[in-house]
């Protein structure tokens, strides 16, 4: 089993982890309801994709 041969110091560990921080979803506007949704994805509020209805959505 290999086994390094230095102790690998704390600023090239966090160097290496610089890339992995999450990052906050990017939000469009809905041209219909004017709600907050996903990009490329239909509207969870209103049901609509490109202009057209896609889904039903129960008004409660």
């Amino acid at each position: 089993m290999a086994l390094p041969k230095r102790k690998i110091s704390k600023t090239r560990r966090n160097k290496r982890r610089a890339h992995d921080a999450l990052t906050a979803p990017s939000l469009s506007t809905c041209p219909q309801c004017r709600e907050r949704k996903l990009p490329h994805r239909v509207c969870p509020s209103c049901g609509t994709y490109r202009g057209r209805e896609v889904i039903e959505v129960e008004e409660f």
